[in-house]
This record gives C-alpha cells, structure tokens and sequence, in this order.
C-alpha cells in the first residue's frame, strides 16, 4: 500500500465501484426478469383455472340437469310400481273375494219364511254341537252351523260374564224335523199354527243358522221372554256377533218372535242395526253383497 501511489489508489477504487454497480444492474435486471416470468405464469395459470372451473360449473349444471332428468324418471317409474302393486293388491283381493264368495254356500243369506224353498235333500255342510251348558234340555244334542258356531260360543260366553243366563232352547232342523214340528203345530192350533210356524222347507232353522233364546226361567214357551234381561242384552249386542233379530214386531211373515235370531254375518248385522232395518225388507241382491264377509 505504501508503496502504490494515490493516483493507483483511486484508479482501483474506481475500478471496484464500476464493477459494483454493473453487478447490481445485473441482478436487479435477473428479479425483474422473474418477476415478470412469475406473472405470466399466474396469468396463465389463474386463466386456465377459470376455465377449468367454468368447464366444471358446466359439468355440475349438465350433471344436475341429468339428475333432476334421472329422479323425475325414477319417481315416474315409482309410481308406475305403486300403481302396479295396486293394482295386483286390488285383484289379489278381488280373488280372494271371489273365492270365499264361491266357497260360501249362498242359501245362508237367502230370505226364507215364505219367499225361497229348501230342499228336503238340503243340510248344512257342516255341523258342531253346542255345549250343553248353554242347550235348555241337557240331555238333547243341539247343532248349529259350523262356521257359525264361534260367533254363537262368543255370544253365549260373553252374556253369561255379564251375568245373563242366556241358553238355546232351538238350533238346527233338518226338513223332516220340521215337518214333524209342523204337523204337531197344526194338529194343535189349526191353521192358526202359519202365523209362528214355518212349512218345512221355508225355516231358517234348516240351514243351521237360527236359534231360539231363552232363559231357565222362560223356558220352552218363550213367554215373556222379551221382558227379560237376556233379550234387553241381546237388541243391543247380538248384531256384535253377526246375529239379527229375524221377526220384530210388524213384519209380514210371523209373528213377533223375540226368541228367534238369525246369523248373518257382523257387516250385514251391524248394518242392519245402525241403520234400524230389517233383514226381510232388504233387497236380496244388496244382502248378497256380503255374502264373501258372512264368517268375517
């Protein structure tokens, strides 16, 4: 250093400041040269994600539109199966409506008592006993109409938890029986027998579904048997059971029978309760109507 002079001194100061400053001018050239390469690269990246995205709300309106598309048909094609579940639901019950109507013997809601005739040959198909402590004479066998001995065994069962001492006195009667009854009857009363007793072939007691009540202190002549309790019970319940009173007061046919009680199938009977009418009034082909519901 002492040796150079102050002329060199400067010359070398000189030197470094030049190349200093051409440095700096270099670098700063290279930022702004990235800078602007960074700015067009998000330029081009911040356009090619604004396509992507307006290709993907594109795909989402597209996808949204086949969906709403997709869940229209679908529900179409539910309700199309709905329709068809009914529809099949609708014909399965028709079938089975037909059946049980085609298995049910249609003389059991015929109107009898002087309008359509039973066959000597005619018996029900099928016949149970009723239990002897419910039966007035102990030692006779009374039958009734299998099917319709559920309901009578409610009745009777039923009344007598009410405390009522409600028994049959009369049930099923072949032909014979009633012409045998009938004969007796005449002998009797004469023809005057016609206002109480049915001809052979003309008796609901034939097709297995009629009974007489009574009680053990009415007993066999049913005197003043509609003054008792067991009938108060029965005008207000027996149609619970599918059984009607078959000759009120002011029929055409007999004689006011409060004893006599037809099964005809709780809808029927309940219909003919609620709407205060009677069975022999009622067209026959409204009353066939529920023939496919009589052991409902």
């Amino acid at each position: 250093m002492r040796g150079m002079s102050k002329t060199a001194i400067l010359g070398g100061l000189s030197v470094l400041a030049v190349l200093s400053i051409a440095a700096g001018a270099y670098g700063y050239s290279l930022l702004t040269g990235e800078l602007a390469r960074s700015k067009e690269m998000l330029k081009s990246t911040t356009t090619e994600a604004a396509a992507r995205e307006s290709k993907l709300q594109e795909d989402l309106r597209i996808k949204s539109e086949e969906n709403i598309t997709l869940a229209g048909e679908l529900r179409l094609l539910e309700e199309a199966h709905d329709d068809e579940k009914r529809t099949v639901r609708k014909l399965s019950n028709t079938v089975n409506d037909l059946e049980k109507i085609v298995a049910t013997d249609p003389e059991l809601l015929a109107k009898y008592s002087k309008i359509y005739f039973l066959n000597e040959n005619y018996a029900p198909a099928k016949l149970s006993s009723i239990a002897t402590e419910f039966t007035f004479q102990k030692e006779r066998t009374y039958e009734i109409h299998a099917d319709t001995a559920k309901f009578l065994e409610d009745l009777l069962a039923d009344a007598k938890e009410e405390g009522l001492s409600l028994i049959v006195a009369s049930s099923y009667r072949s032909f014979s029986a009633q012409a045998a009854l009938k004969s007796g009857y005449r002998v009797r009363f004469g023809t005057g027998a016609n206002a109480f007793s049915a001809e052979q072939g003309y008796s609901e007691h034939q097709l297995g579904t009629a009974v007489d009540f009574t009680t053990p202190g009415v007993g066999a002549t049913f005197a003043g048997f509609d003054k008792t309790d067991e009938y108060a019970w029965l005008t207000k319940h027996a149609h619970e059971y599918g059984f009607i009173l078959s000759y009120p007061k002011g029929n055409t046919y007999y004689q006011y029978e409060p004893w006599h009680w037809r099964f005809v199938g709780k809808k029927l009977a309940e219909r003919l309760h609620d709407d205060d009418d009677y069975f022999y009034d009622l067209d026959q082909r409204v009353i066939d109507t529920y023939l496919g519901e009589l052991f409902d």
